[in-house]
């Protein structure tokens, strides 16, 4: 993947990590964000982990490499080479394809995931040859084990990079008996056909046939090397092993030309054809000089015929690194979507059945716990109108199926009837008459002018069963107190007479009391104060039976002011 392919891959993860931690998980808002950073801190410490692992991969510059658009195939190149590599660089490009070398210093592995870091799109168009030339090998342990290494490459490519990457076998030999380079090569479904520079492919049989004798003699030799390079070479990387998967090739090669570089003597070759001939010295199965022919370098006619290779490409695997993000943060957000829901199935139901387990007639307990349940009540309201949470979302949510049990039992509760008021207790209306206006001074007589003050006074003063009217005479301090109390009481007499003959009041309806200087109201020591006290006060006082005359209804009342 590419480095913005990866930054986006983070930005992915850390968005779906945050509305998962702050919207999803049943805990605590301090809880979640403290989760929410540990997660940003884990993705951080992977992309800085793999973006230095990747900028020391691409430290390494390789020369000459086509463009990222290049669609030809790629071959990596590793094991023996009949003829020198140029020095100047490691990347041949042909019309067929392309050609990069791979040093036996070189880990097989580690360059194929260098190259598709400088190269993301090449995964598909990527296969791997390994020459095997027999005639530079003196020991056969040692070549099995370099191949076990380039075997165990192979599959550790293919499953770090996700690619099926092609493999390519090749066997090269040189003989003098060859005057320029012959290939056989088997391609899935197609055989094994002959390829030579100067005719078309063809068929081993119509080789032979029209090659004459050399072709018979070459293919001799080409049938032995067939022989040998599945025993050593093809059954090293497909032989059952415990320790290393097997890699099976997508295509053979094996070719002949008349000189090879750094050939031994005695070799791995030789000592094979005397094992199968019991000749140790054959004319024309040696090469010859290097420097008098040479052999062709690479088999570019096999780059048009190599399979595509199986695997997503970059960005087909950073949506399926997304799509597996998006998933797993969708069964996070699904579980704590269910739990949450259940939590809250759980407190509503508590909260009904202990409503329920209180009597109504506990009436404190009662309450409170009718209070928690309209506390319930608001708060389903409040999301059935403006929608339910997030945490409780994604199709799971449960609080619209509770909202009429809970309130059910809400009306099903009753209140506790508040105590009487207690009856208001009614103060007898008292109107206090002027004794100077009413009486000349020492007299209880009525004087002729005071009928007018009277009327304007006691119009609110009716009679009525159950009231009794009160006059009271009051003085102030001067004289002596036993006339003072005779002096009071008459006037009072005389205001209760005028009341009844002139309202027609029966006399049941009246009580008449004298307390001369007894009860002041304002100081004796002015005369503003003497003034005052000198009175008579007429009240309405409730008082079963009064007011009752019998065989007669009394007179009709008006409440008007009076109480």
């Amino acid at each position: 993947m590419s480095p913005v392919q990866q930054r986006l891959l983070v930005l992915w993860a850390a968005l779906l990590s945050a509305i998962v931690c702050m919207g999803f998980l049943p805990v605590s808002r301090l809880t979640s964000v403290l989760l929410l950073l540990a997660i940003w801190a884990l993705i951080g410490a992977v992309w800085y982990i793999a973006s230095r692992r990747h900028e020391y991969e691409s430290a390494v510059r390789l020369d000459n490499l086509p463009e990222a658009t290049y669609r030809q195939p790629v071959v990596l190149v590793c094991g023996d080479l009949p003829q020198s590599w140029p020095d100047d660089t490691s990347v041949l490009t042909v019309a067929q394809g392309c050609w990069v070398r791979v040093d036996a210093t070189q880990d097989l592995s580690q360059f194929a995931e260098q190259l598709l870091w400088l190269r993301p799109d090449w995964g598909r168009q990527l296969s791997v040859m390994v020459t095997v030339c027999p005639q530079q090998h003196a020991e056969t342990e040692t070549l099995t084990s370099y191949l076990l290494a380039l075997r165990w490459q192979v599959s550790q490519i293919r499953r770090n990079t996700g690619h099926s990457i092609p493999l390519v076998l090749n066997g090269v030999v040189g003989s003098a008996m060859m005057s320029d380079t012959l290939w056989q090569a088997a391609i899935p479904e197609e055989g094994v056909s002959v390829w030579r520079e100067s005719s078309a492919p063809c068929s081993i049989a119509c080789w032979v046939t029209t090659g004459g004798a050399m072709a018979l003699q070459q293919q001799v030799l080409m049938n032995n090397l067939m022989t040998w390079f599945h025993h050593h070479v093809k059954a090293v990387f497909k032989d059952d092993n415990s320790d290393i998967p097997r890699v099976l090739p997508t295509a053979m090669l094996w070719g002949m030309g008349p000189s090879l570089k750094s050939a031994l003597q005695p070799s791995v070759w030789t000592g094979y054809l005397a094992q199968r001939t019991a000749m140790h010295s054959v004319a024309g199965l040696q090469p010859v000089d290097s420097e008098a022919s040479s052999m062709k370098l690479l088999p570019d006619f096999v780059l048009p015929l190599l399979p595509e290779g199986q695997g997503m490409t970059p960005r087909q695997r950073t949506l399926s690194k997304g799509l597996t993000i998006f998933t797993l943060a969708g069964v996070l957000a699904l579980g704590s979507s269910g739990w949450n829901n259940r939590e809250l199935i759980h407190r509503l139901s508590f909260d009904i059945k202990r409503y329920d387990r209180i009597s109504m007639d506990d009436y404190s307990p009662k309450a409170n716990a009718v209070n928690v349940l309209r506390e319930d009540a608001a708060q389903l309201d409040f999301w059935a109108r403006n929608g339910e949470p997030v945490r409780m979302s994604l199709g799971l949510y449960q609080g619209e199926r509770l909202r009429m049990p809970v309130l059910d039992a809400i009306r099903s509760y009753i209140p506790r009837l508040p105590p009487p008021k207690p009856a208001a207790k009614t103060e007898p209306k008292i109107i206090r008459l002027d004794s100077i206006s009413l009486f000349d001074s020492g007299k209880s007589d009525l004087k002729p002018g005071s009928t007018k003050v009277l009327v304007n006074s006691l119009v609110g003063i009716k009679a009525k069963p159950g009231w009794l009217i009160v006059v009271s005479g009051h003085t102030d301090n001067t004289g002596t107190p036993p006339l003072n109390q005779t002096l009071s009481l008459r006037r009072a007499e005389s205001v209760r007479n005028w009341m009844r003959d002139t309202g027609d009041v029966p006399e049941s309806c009246f009580a008449v009391q004298g307390y001369g200087a007894s009860r002041p109201v304002a100081t004796n020591d002015t005369a503003e104060g003497r003034a005052a006290n000198r009175r008579v006060e007429i009240s309405l006082v409730p008082q079963a039976n009064a007011c009752q005359v019998v065989g007669k209804s009394p007179a009709s009342s008006q409440d008007d002011d009076a109480s």
